[in-house]
């Protein structure tokens, strides 16, 4: 399929004619990299615990510069009755004379708790200058506090945080803006690994198929208040995210939707209405999903939700809204028309692909050919090889799908076209962007049931500048978690804040990217600082990462490699 394609590239060219979709190419580099740890795996999955898989985390545990990657662990009903397994892989990149390679380092990092692991995120909560771990599960949470060097202590119990019950998603922001970061975690429903019902008395029959769904009521959220002494406090029923109403949580993203300078919170339900947490600048939340027209689809109808992500599609300087869903559902791009809530164009943007309704997990907006305009990866996979056995149903190990942003009006679906599917097909759940070998492309790790992560590089060639900026907080938190940055040049604007989490339930390369087209400078740079501070950059050139330090802008300079041309 990839010589195919590049043959018929080459003859387009040849023939004068543009190729019908742009440059962009990845490719799975995984097993050389290093990324070969195999989970212990069931593939006759019929229980909810069994096929929901969990998220990926891009970070600098050591802060050397170069990203790391931490993936949750899956498990077996058997093995988790006798102990479990570990909660989450950790990978050190350790590449050396320019070779992008990462190490197994799980055990002698610390990371040693035993459960079964769902979700990561990523968040320095003591503002220490080391990113810290939190790992959700089923049957207990885990906080793994970072001591320097990827070593890490659990100190869940001390700080008050341990979770529990069937814990999904989480992400870290600072709701009450008062410099410490807090965080929010989402449960799925209530489910007794010890009590499981028997096959042949399985609760739902999916077209043929007896496997159990989540008839139960979901079960709360928690919210931890940071305490700023190393403990935290339970908040959720106190600032009104609590889930009262029992709803299925999933996904979690925090954005500051509507740009009043403080953190709001979406998070994804299945099989029913998504909440939309409208911070109201006093410790407290309200959901105001129905009225902003993002709990439900632009039908009106109660979707099998799996995950969301902010990101200004269009660059018209306010956050969209992405949102992945069950089979035979179409994802939902939700514009943000300010006052007037949002408005689901995912049919007119022709992102719904009803003709191809894969079960979507991990969804992200990433501005991929750095050509300006924020494109949208999927990762798919159905939740059972069982599923082989039913006529005309789509399968278990599914394509990954990309839509190209045409210009913030349309999408152009070029996964094949980019080979992203070359390679041999899994069922897929977390995704993480982030440039894994700071080339200036963004790059992305994919959870795969029963197997080691893929890692598709981005060998995408053009004349596109890039800029990447990582952000220091001094008077916020240390990680700059919320910040918000508005980069202009001659000919755009692009926004873009940064998060303690999201896709499905995984966390991204916290450094925030910007494609710059044929811009080579920025005109201005404006950052808007979790703390209320704000700065502006001026006359910035691109193809760098700087590092900018609240208050005393730009620390240091990595140059990046000029664009290079295909």
């Amino acid at each position: 399929m990839r010589v195919l394609t590049v043959a018929i590239e080459v003859l387009l060219l040849a023939s004068g004619q543009p190729p019908t979709s742009p440059p962009l190419r990845f490719r799975d580099i995984a097993p050389q990299a290093g990324l070969t740890t195999v989970p212990h795996f069931s593939a006759d999955k019929r229980y909810l615990v069994e096929t929901m898989g969990g998220g990926v985390a891009l970070f600098d545990c050591d802060n050397d510069g170069k990203l790391d990657i931490a993936v949750v662990g899956d498990s077996t009903i058997d093995r988790y009755l006798q102990g479990g397994d570990l909660m989450v892989t950790l990978y050190r990149q350790d590449g050396k004379d320019g070779a992008l390679h990462f190490t197994d380092i799980t055990k002698s990092a610390g990371l040693t708790i035993l459960g079964w692991g769902m979700g990561l995120a990523i968040g320095d909560f003591d503002n220490d200058g080391l990113p810290d771990i939190y790992v959700t599960g089923y049957g207990h949470n885990v906080l793994y506090h970072n001591l320097g060097g990827c070593k890490f202590e659990d100190i869940t119990e001390r700080a008050h945080v341990p979770g529990g019950g069937f814990s999904v998603g989480a992400a870290w922001a600072d709701y009450d803006r008062d410099g410490r970061l807090d965080l929010f975690v989402s449960r799925y429903v209530h489910t007794d690994i010890h009590k499981l019902p028997q096959p042949g008395a399985m609760s739902f029959n999916y077209k043929g198929l007896p496997v159990e769904v989540p008839r139960e009521q979901g079960e709360t959220s928690f919210l931890f208040h940071n305490r700023g002494d190393g403990t935290f406090e339970e908040v959720s029923e106190k600032a009104g995210v609590a889930n009262l109403e029992k709803r299925r949580g999933m996904g979690v993203i925090w954005g500051d939707y509507d740009h009043d300078g403080w953190p709001d919170l979406f998070v994804t339900n299945d099989m029913g209405p998504n909440y939309l947490y409208h911070n109201k600048h006093d410790g407290t939340f309200e959901d105001v999903g129905i009225v902003s027209g993002t709990a439900v689809d632009s039908s009106g109808l109660e979707m099998g939700n799996m995950a969301g992500d902010f990101g200004d599609f269009d660059r018209d300087g306010k956050l969209d809204l992405v949102v992945s869903r069950f089979g035979s559902q179409p994802v939902s791009l939700y514009r943000n028309q300010g006052e007037k809530g949002f408005v689901d164009v995912a049919g007119d943007a022709q992102i719904g692909r009803p003709s191809f309704a894969p079960v979507k997990w991990g969804i992200g907006f990433v501005d991929f050919d750095n050509d300006g305009w924020p494109d949208v990866f999927v990762a798919n996979g159905n939740i059972s090889t069982k599923v082989e056995e039913i006529p005309n149903e789509v399968r278990y190990r599914e394509k990954l799908q990309l839509f190209h942003n045409l210009g913030g009006r349309t999408f152009e679906e070029i996964a094949d076209a980019s080979l992203l599917n070359d390679g041999p097909l899994h069922s897929r759940r977390g995704t993480a962007f982030g440039d894994l070998n700071n080339d200036g492309n963004v790059d992305v790790v994919v959870y795969n049931a029963g197997g080691p992560p893929s890692l598709f590089i981005n060998e995408s060639k053009n004349s596109n500048h890039r800029v990447l900026f990582h952000l220091i907080g001094t008077k916020s938190n240390r990680a700059a978690i919320g910040a918000r940055v508005t980069v202009s040049t001659s000919s755009m604007k692009h926004v873009s804040e940064v998060c303690g989490g999201g896709s499905y339930l995984s966390s991204n390369d916290q450094r925030l990217h910007f494609g710059l087209g044929s811009d080579a400078v920025m005109k201005s740079v404006v950052i808007e600082w979790p703390s209320g501070g704000r700065e502006e950059l001026q006359n910035v050139a691109g193809d760098a990462i700087y590092t900018v330090v609240e208050g005393t802008g730009i620390k240091s300079t990595i140059k990046l490699a000029p664009p290079a041309h295909p």
